[in-house]
């Protein structure tokens, strides 16, 4: 079935482009906007590999669920990811935050998108004020978090 002129029709899983950032972000009315499932995934000194994810149902066990919006920042992210891993709360704790999404021929890919520090200061930047629809996010995609 043909889309209509200026109608555009989604691109397939496999046709996404996450190495571009997304437009501008508005923030949303958390009071009027449903939230979506976000599956995050800790591990303490690296990132997963994408082989952790190959197969459903086996993803890695240490698993954070959490109910969120596109306009959450990694600082947010940061702060709850500090209630469930107490690793993360280290005074010199940094998070490396990355997207889990599959590539078109089926395989996971892991992609850095922005590191915070666990308490963050003026000397040392971070990419907590980013938020998850400016970074290409999708709704299904994963979120790996290195606690470095």
């Amino acid at each position: 079935m043909a889309a209509r002129l200026g109608q555009r029709r989604p691109l397939p899983p496999s046709a996404r482009s996450h190495n571009k950032p997304g437009p501008p972000f508005e923030p949303l009315d958390r009071e009027k906007t449903c939230p979506l499932l976000l599956r995050v995934f800790t591990k303490v000194g690296g990132h997963h590999s994408p082989a952790d994810f190959a197969v459903r149902g086996k993803e890695p066990k240490d698993e954070v669920q959490i109910y969120t919006w596109m306009d959450a920042t990694l600082r947010e992210l940061t702060d709850l990811v500090k209630e469930v891993a107490p690793e993360a709360r280290r005074r010199d704790a940094m998070l490396s935050f990355a997207f889990v999404y599959p590539t078109k021929n089926g395989h996971f890919t892991v992609k850095e998108i922005g590191k915070t520090l666990s308490y963050p200061n003026a000397r040392r930047p971070n990419d907590g004020s980013k938020a998850l629809g400016t970074l290409a996010f999708e709704i299904g995609d994963y979120l790996d978090v290195a606690i470095l």
